[in-house]
């Protein structure tokens, strides 16, 4: 702020100093309606940038189901496909958590699986391609709950389908998965 002297905007008169902003005298707007306008970009930008990151799945997982089965038989490795409601269904909020999201899981699928989501969210939106691939999933593979996992071998034979239920240690009185559990399922598939 500097002072000018001389008629202005507010009637004095001359002079008589006034206190004027240099936003003011440079036409420039206010500092506020500029820090606003910098956070409403901000914001803008990052919710772009959730929904991009959302829409291509969870980390290291994909979203294009030929692409899942293009890398399986390259490598040799099965392929997971996880029926899932991402944003909104309670059991796979809670299967990603305490099995897909720890170390041990994430190391044991890099080393024998090929990871594909089929995402059904509620609170974003899918590009019209993913959404239509997975509803047409769902409906050849007969989907009729979330979770539901589906394992493929490298070949593209369906091995098995089941849901959170098969994370829970088997026996044990437990109701949480846990990622041992899982990993120990898939090794009898992988298996045979």
């Amino acid at each position: 702020m500097y002072t000018s002297v001389g008629a202005g905007p507010g009637g004095r008169r001359l002079g008589q100093a006034r206190s004027v902003s240099l936003a003011e005298t440079h036409n420039l707007p206010e500092t506020a309606h500029v820090k606003r306008l910098g956070f409403s970009i901000f914001c803008a930008a990052l919710i772009a940038l959730v929904s991009l990151s959302s829409a291509e799945g969870k980390n290291g997982w994909l979203s294009n189901f030929k692409e899942a089965q293009e890398q399986a038989k390259s490598s040799k490795k099965l392929v997971l496909v996880d029926f899932t409601g991402s944003d909104w269904c309670g059991w796979c909020i809670k299967l990603d958590k305490e099995v897909f999201s720890t170390p041990e899981f994430q190391e044991y699928a890099g080393k024998n699986l090929v990871l594909m989501e089929a995402d059904f969210p509620r609170r974003k939106e899918l590009p019209s391609e993913v959404k239509s691939q997975n509803e047409r999933l769902a409906q050849d593979l007969g989907i009729q709950g979330f979770p539901t996992l589906v394992v493929f071998d490298s070949e593209g034979k369906k091995l098995a389908e089941f849901g959170y239920e098969a994370a829970v240690p088997p026996n044990s009185g437990k109701t949480q998965a846990t990622p041992q559990a899982f990993i120990a399922r898939l090794e009898q598939l992988r298996k045979g």
